[in-house]
């Protein structure tokens, strides 16, 4: 899964692409000159689809065209198909791959792989579930609040603009959503409610109603307030700008709002009692193939990745209970998570203070690690990174954390978002292992260090396949620990517990959607194995029956990658160098497993 992947107009996508193709038809070069070339040709066209996506342009930190969204039509998804089969297509006439260098090789093989990643995309778009909580409905104004940058007069514009943007292009969302249902594929009936649910939070408040500003409407006026403060507009003009910002909201978002809601109730007794995984949908098991290679970049199969789950769920535990005695507790393990789970020592308080507290121990343990980084790392990121609440109106009980990357050109931090409403579901001995994920060594790391490549095509530094990133963010907790972290034993079992969580992933996401599991069956299996809270494990499992599939990505890549440095530690013996193991895996960007294998294949074969 890419960092933001959405559809492309058909008018734009002929009129961008046809110039940065022909200029590349004419080459006919060889060895340095010919990488150069592809290079090139690559980063034309990458800028094309950059040029059809103002979304990703907003969210790199660039301002083009940041009066818009994507277009997310049907129609635009298969224009932008068409246009990756012809730029692959030019590509292979223009350039021949024997004539090219290692690296350059990697780049024509990846943007070839990235047109059978689209074809598996496209063909089964309908199948994915648009209103779930994470939805449009939800992320568009997120991306409002969080990625457009306002510094000048005319960014507010753009601002103002994309507000009334939003009624017209969710009206297209819920067009597609409405023909999903029409085929038989809706979402299990939990998602309808927590859908109609978040929409009553994003509309209340002003200026649709009498309460505290909307969080949308709050964001408008703090940023035409920012402008009166850096003295480039009056407070008349701002008054004016929150002024359409509020006409706006009230005349077009309220009723596309209202629209999706009235829908969503209504196609909501369609849905049954009982969830139910992608196994129940039409081409159903096809469905869910197709998603497991997707997400893990490999062709291992959902036996094959259930049974690893089973295998590794129970070597975990074997672990937890030597932990388990360390620690003294005389009792079962199941014993020990619920007294994980329910004692108060294991918890801050569930309010603000409370909240403070956690955020701070979080970026205590990001100071810590980050002053050790040196001893693992020869290159660090010179992206800035915070530690932020998710905002109330997306916040959900016991949501995982996340990971927003920071603009290209330094103007918006990286972001490691937490989810605060219910600290009962975010224990603390769980803190130290989630940091090193979302920040250092994790995800902020990998995809900055990304970003601030140099001679590389750029979509190398922007393309996210989720085996490997999250395959390396869980790594890193378990690499922090042989740096000598967590030092209390609970943190220790809490990093026990995040890797036994990704282990039962794979249990419960292919029992799910290959073999038919229930809800309580995989809380059931999920609980008796993991101490983490109830509300957490049903946010949890909730998350695997919308996702079909993701979930998968962290252990297998994880796994992948700790068996790749075991590879290298027996090739290499005496001069085998963590540090440039380190570099071979991020060196180049976010690829597929198989490249990332072959890339370690190369450091070991090479000479010296």
């Amino acid at each position: 899964m890419r960092l933001s992947r959405r559809e492309f107009s058909w008018a734009l996508a002929t009129s961008a692409l046809v110039a940065p193709a022909a200029r590349a038809a004419d080459v006919s070069v060889k060895g340095g000159s010919a990488d150069a070339a592809l290079t090139a040709f690559l980063d034309a066209a990458f800028e094309a689809e950059l040029a059809l996506d103002p979304e990703q342009l907003t969210s790199l930190g660039r301002k083009e065209q940041q009066d818009r969204f994507t277009d997310p039509s049907d129609a635009a998804a298969a224009a932008r198909l068409a246009w990756r089969r012809a730029n692959v297509a030019e590509m292979k006439k223009t350039f021949d791959r024997a004539q090219l260098g290692e690296d350059a090789r990697v780049s024509y093989d990846m943007w070839a792989l990235e047109l059978e990643r689209a074809e598996a995309s496209t063909k089964w778009r309908g199948h994915g579930y648009i209103f779930d909580r994470n939805g449009p409905h939800t992320g568009l104004p997120n991306f409002l609040i969080n990625q457009h940058r306002v510094d000048t007069p005319a960014d507010m514009e753009a601002y103002v603009r994309r507000v009334a943007a939003l009624g017209p292009t969710l009206d297209v969302y819920l067009d597609r959503a409405q023909a999903s249902a029409a085929k038989g594929i809706r979402m299990p009936g939990f998602a309808y409610d927590q859908s109609i649910e978040l929409i009553g939070r994003l509309t209340s408040g002003a200026p649709f109603g009498d309460g505290a500003d909307n969080a949308l409407y709050a964001d408008a006026k703090e940023k035409a307030a920012g402008l009166v403060t850096a003295k480039k507009i009056d407070a008349a003009a701002a008054d004016a700008f929150t002024a359409r910002v509020a006409q706006a909201m009230t005349g077009s978002l309220k009723p596309a709002y209202d629209r999706i809601k009235t829908w969503l109730e209504t196609d909501r007794a369609a849905a049954g009692k009982d969830p139910h995984g992608a196994g129940a949908l039409p081409d159903g098991a096809a469905y869910y193939d197709a998603m497991l290679r997707l997400q893990t970049t490999t062709d291992m199969t959902a036996d094959e990745i259930h049974e690893l789950g089973l295998s590794e769920v129970a070597r975990i535990r074997a672990e937890m209970e030597v932990l388990k005695a360390k620690i003294g507790y005389a009792g079962k393990l199941e014993d020990f998570f619920v007294f994980l789970r329910s004692d108060d020592r294991f918890y801050v308080a569930n309010d603000d203070a409370g909240r403070a507290i956690y955020l701070k121990k979080a970026e205590d343990y990001l100071a810590g690690m980050r002053a050790r980084l040196p001893e693992q790392f020869g290159r660090l990121p010179k992206a800035d990174l915070i530690v932020k609440r998710v905002e109330a109106f997306r916040e959900e009980p016991g949501g995982a954390a996340h990971y927003s990357p920071a603009a290209l050109d330094g103007s918006r931090p990286g972001i490691y978002y937490v989810h605060l409403a219910d600290t009962r579901a975010t224990p603390i001995y769980e803190i130290e292992g989630t940091t090193y994920h979302e920040g250092h060594p994790g995800h902020h790391m990998q995809i900055a260090l990304a970003q601030e490549m140099t001679g590389t095509p750029e979509f190398r530094k922007n393309y996210f396949y989720g085996a490997y990133g999250e395959g390396w963010a869980l790594y890193v907790e378990r690499l922090a620990k042989e740096m000598g972290f967590y030092t209390d034993p609970y943190s220790d079992f809490g990093r026990l517990g995040r890797e036994i969580w990704r282990a039962i992933r794979l249990v419960v996401d292919t029992g799910i959607h290959a073999k038919g599991w229930s809800e309580e069956q995989a809380l059931a299996f999920y609980t008796a194995n993991s101490p983490q809270p109830t509300a957490k494990i049903r946010s949890e499992i909730r998350r695997y029956f919308v996702t079909p599939g993701q979930a998968t990505s962290y252990k297998v890549g994880m796994q992948r990658i700790l068996a790749l440095r075991d590879k290298a530690k027996k090739a290499l013996g005496g001069r085998f160098d963590q540090k440039m193991f380190h570099e071979i895996i991020l060196g180049r960007g976010s690829v597929p497993l198989p490249v990332l294998e072959a890339q370690v294949d190369r450091w070991i074969a090479a000479p010296g």
